[in-house]
């Protein structure tokens, strides 16, 4: 479990095509503080540290999670999002996310509102029944509200702060990026779905 509050901008220093789906390595400040077999947050998806030397860790990543999240085009240099798993005893903020991708969205628009920025995400019709107006999504693992909610698109309002310590900075449009809907509205979305059968 992730809160989709970002704990570091890390690196693709390596990915390597194995028999098994990609091997990625991640240089970050963050490798000296996990260990083997730990969850970690990689652009909102959940994978598993494999192995770690001097500031970097490593993980694989199987064919079916590149092929449905944006994991599978990473290159060497690219930033990516960082987050640890939840403590029981860490203090909890932004929302409940797991780290489980529901979909992939487009990068529609970027405009800057002062020193904020509006982005624009559209998405399939599959994540419908999930986006609320004020609810909450994880784009790229980052934890947003959003704004304003059309029929294929949403808005979210990033603030300067996120915009600083995320990679959200660096997309551009036409772009894709892993979408996670709020797990309490699949909950619910499936509850009712199952009353009306």
């Amino acid at each position: 479990m992730f809160t989709g509050l970002i704990e570091a901008v890390g690196h693709v220093d390596q990915v390597v095509r194995t028999n098994s789906g990609v091997r990625l390595a991640v240089r970050t400040e963050l490798a000296a503080q996990l260990t083997d077999g730990e969850s970690v947050s990689v652009n909102g998806v959940c994978l598993t540290v494999a192995g770690r030397m001097a500031g970097i860790f490593t993980a694989d990543i199987g064919p079916e999670t590149a092929r449905v999240t944006t994991l599978g085009e990473l290159q060497p240099g690219h930033p990516v999002n960082l987050e640890r798993a939840l403590r029981a005893d860490g203090r909890f903020g932004g929302h409940f996310v797991q780290g489980h991708v529901d979909g992939l969205g487009t990068v529609r628009e970027l405009r800057a509102e002062g020193d904020a920025h509006w982005l624009k995400v559209g998405y399939s019709a599959s994540l419908a029944p999930y986006l609320v107006s004020k609810g909450s999504v994880a784009v790229e693992g980052v934890s947003l509200t959003v704004a304003r909610l059309d029929g294929d698109h949403f808005d979210v309002m990033i603030i300067p702060f996120t915009w600083s310590h995320t990679n959200l900075g660096s997309l551009q449009t036409g772009g894709r990026v892993n979408l996670e809907c709020d797990v309490v509205g699949k909950y619910v979305a499936r509850a009712v779905q199952l009353m009306r059968t």
